[in-house]
């Protein structure tokens, strides 16, 4: 059902692929009566144009983008205007959405949450923003239903921004990003290969958008297919799916770890556009006639078949069909590769669900920006009318996107329908997906239309011995399952008829809730601020030299940013960072916050002028063994912080507190021997952390190591491609090699001077 081709192809005509040999461009003119180069035809795709026309550079190799909009939501737009406004932040340049969807329930801390939402209600004010106060809509529903447009491009603090499907290029990225944009500065990268996925045939009945792409991710993660690229959805297929299936697609592309992604669009997305009141906002997008792809993902849609992620990654997929037929062994399977994730810490079992030869799972979730769409939750409907969940331990719950999809399905009588089989409809929220709500019972098994299921974002506390899974699935099949009373079933079994529905929605909601500053700006409103509302700490810029602490050792093949620093009952915490530091690698490491602020005693005993071996006495031995090859160290000169070694760290979230938290107990890098996403290696980058790379199979150091890194400002100012580091150990100082990467001008002095923060004050 998906297939890979081994290098480059070409799309002639948008229905017809030319893979890259060394015949391909006669083929092409044989075929077109036209010469043209691979060059050229790199040009020709939708991207290569979108991201052209957004390039301030004048170079495309180098691209420096300006964004048309912004997004944000309430665990993330109180960090990002604080760090702005530590930089000189008069108003918004661009419009900024600011959302309430995940601390939307106002139930943890106190006033935290509720104070965060008025900072954010008087800095649209105050800036020119648009404030979306909680339960209106997700972030990325409200994007989609409001700010999307064809050609355009978008960026979000949250991971999965993207609108694609509507013909908009979005990108989620950590909040300096977005820093960046509101000072009218730009989002540098090198210009990204694009891959085609070209889509032929039609969904068979019961099959939906997360099938589609729980498929894709599947064939595609792992081999690292797609990494840091833009994903070009084309072919015939592409006229077979609904708007909104495409845009449920379209929002899991993120799991692939692409950069970004984009489709042709058509009439069925004009009507889209047409019913939610912006008609202008339409643009007719598709390949020229010969576009060249940096590779081709074939998608037969009459092949798929209903899918579930297994825990703890969406890449974990199977097909339903496959799950029950060899039940026993996948489901051993699993447990084994889950006790990597969970480094042994809880018993972990599956197996003890199997009832009567039958898989029973524990709970149905269809949530958020992935699941909470209109047609998934009517067909969710169709599939459960005049069934009933039962009495038992299984429960439904669903959220709708928005208020205005919300709306429509109560007038259209598929939440009546929903209602009454015992299952509950719950206002818009992302909290299902993060661990925030709906959090399972300990060992229970939860199937979810939402976006990842990564170990610990379900509520499990492993160091309390609370462990529960999280399995993706299609809101189908979630129905299909509730309507078995949790028994796991396809919605291919599905006898009976699916509705076409037709949507209408309603702007009022809108209209006469959401604060819209039209991009006017009021000087004169004073920012509201609530007591754990907390600056940055102040960070100092890169020394000549560094003495780090290697303060965590993590193996696993993948170190999500939820494992970095855990979501759920964390994001209360996410405007104090100093209170939210407390939970940095708490889930993974709980040592790690206790290691990190030992020696970050040392540097903050040197930055008050005192000596930074009374701070830490065992820096004594450490510092005697380096000067025997440096005798120039000094505390003038010499930076003390920690350190972590990840084999791939940073899959997942675009939060960028997965690396502010370590920079605010004392960190100065990360050792990988790759990142996992860009995003989070950005996230280093813009809080002053280096991003060290060492060649796989290579540690020449182990935890609570000390190392040194001489002269890192002068190789950080140099662009030297290799650093010169050593392990102080008794038997002296063993010298080792790490590479930094590609770095651009700006993020080299952002490094310099410490942090985005002091790059910008003013």
């Amino acid at each position: 059902m998906i297939e890979l081709l081994q290098g480059g192809a070409y799309l002639v005509n948008g229905t017809e692929i030319v893979e890259d040999n060394g015949e391909a461009l006669q083929s092409i003119q044989s075929k077109t009566g036209r010469t043209v180069t691979k060059e050229e035809a790199a040009k020709q795709t939708i991207a290569a144009g979108i991201l052209q026309s957004h390039n301030t550079s004048g170079n495309m190799d180098k691209l420096k983008i300006k964004f048309d909009k912004l997004t944000s939501h309430d665990i993330t737009f109180v960090g990002i205007i604080q760090t702005a406004r530590a930089s000189g932040l008069t108003r918004f340049p661009v419009p900024y959405v600011l959302t309430n969807c995940h601390n939307s329930l106002c139930a943890v801390g106190g006033t935290i949450n509720e104070d965060d939402h008025m900072f954010g209600l008087t800095c649209a004010k105050k800036y020119g923003g648009v404030y979306v106060p909680p339960h209106q809509a997700v972030i990325h529903q409200f994007a989609r239903e409001m700010l999307a447009c064809g050609g355009g491009m978008i960026l979000g603090s949250d991971s999965h921004t993207r609108y694609g499907a509507l013909g908009t290029m979005a990108m989620g990225e950590g909040g300096p990003e977005l820093v960046k944009q509101l000072l009218n500065q730009t989002y540098d990268i090198n210009m990204p290969g694009i891959v085609g996925v070209y889509l032929t045939g039609c969904p068979v009945k019961g099959v939906g958008p997360q099938d589609v792409a729980l498929a894709i991710i599947g064939a595609v993660f792992k081999n690292g297919y797609v990494k840091n690229k833009v994903m070009e959805f084309v072919g015939p297929g592409v006229a077979s799916l609904s708007a909104d299936f495409r845009i449920g697609i379209d929002v899991m592309t993120t799991e692939t770890t692409c950069l970004s992604s984009i489709w042709q669009t058509d009439e069925e997305v004009k009507s889209f556009y047409e019913i939610h009141g912006r008609k202008e906002d339409y643009k007719e997008l598709a390949p020229g006639e010969v576009a060249y792809y940096d590779g081709m993902i074939v998608v037969d849609l009459g092949k798929i078949r209903p899918m579930i992620a297994m825990p703890f990654h969406p890449s974990n997929t199977y097909t339903i069909e496959e799950v029950n037929e060899n039940l026993m062994d996948i489901l051993a399977e699993t447990e084994k590769r889950a006790q990597v994730s969970l480094d042994g810490a809880v018993e972990f079992s599956l197996r003890d669900k199997v009832k009567n030869g039958k898989f029973c799972v524990d709970q149905g979730i269809i949530a958020g920006c992935a699941g909470g769409g209109f047609e998934n939750i009517c067909a969710a409907a169709d599939i459960l009318k005049g069934r009933f969940i039962g009495a038992d331990g299984f429960t439904l719950s669903v959220y709708p996107a928005s208020m205005p999809v919300y709306m429509e399905l109560i007038k259209n009588g598929c939440a009546a329908d929903i209602l009454e089989t015992g299952a509950v409809m719950k206002t818009a929220f992302c909290g299902p997906c993060f661990g925030a709500g709906d959090t399972p019972a300990n060992n229970a098994f939860s199937i979810r239309h939402s976006t990842r299921n990564f170990p610990n974002r379900e509520g499990s506390k492993l160091q309390n011995g609370q462990i529960s899974s999280v399995a993706l699935m299609d809101a189908r099949s979630i129905a299909a399952t509730a309507a078995n009373k949790g028994v796991l079933t396809p919605a291919t079994e599905f006898d009976g008829t699916f509705v076409k529905y037709q949507y209408h929605f309603d702007s009022n909601i809108y209209a006469n809730r959401v604060f819209d500053s039209h991009g006017v700006a009021d000087p004169d409103v004073e920012i509201q601020f609530g007591p754990n509302i907390k600056d940055w700490p102040a960070m100092g810029a890169l020394p000549d030299n560094l003495v780090l602490q290697v303060v965590s050792e993590i193996h696993d093949p993948v170190t999500t940013t939820d494992e970095l620093i855990p979501s759920g009952e964390t994001s209360s915490y996410r405007s104090n960072p100093l209170g939210l530091a407390e939970f940095t690698l708490s889930r993974k490491d709980p040592q790690y916050v206790g290691r990190a602020k030992q020696i970050q005693k040392a540097e903050k005993e040197r930055m008050a002028g005192g000596h930074p071996c009374e701070a830490c006495p065992q820096l004594k031995d450490v510092m005697e063994a380096i000067k025997t090859k440096h005798p120039e160290t000094s505390r003038e000169n010499t930076g003390f912080g920690s350190t972590i070694f990840a084999v791939k760290p940073g899959d997942g979230s675009a939060r960028e507190q997965a690396a502010s938290c370590q920079k605010v107990l004392g960190g100065w890098a990360n050792i990988a021997n790759e990142y996992a996403t860009k995003r989070y290696r950005s996230n280093l980058i813009n809080w002053g952390m280096l991003p060290f790379l060492i060649a796989e199979g290579e540690l020449p150091f182990k935890n609570l190591d000390y190392l040194f890194v001489p002269g890192i400002r002068k190789a950080v100012e140099e662009k030297a491609e290799n650093i010169k580091a050593y392990t102080v150990s008794e038997n002296g100082l063993q010298e080792f090699t790490m590479q930094l990467g590609e770095l651009t001008d700006e993020e080299r002095q952002i490094i310099l001077k410490g942090c985005l923060i002091n790059y910008n004050r003013v």
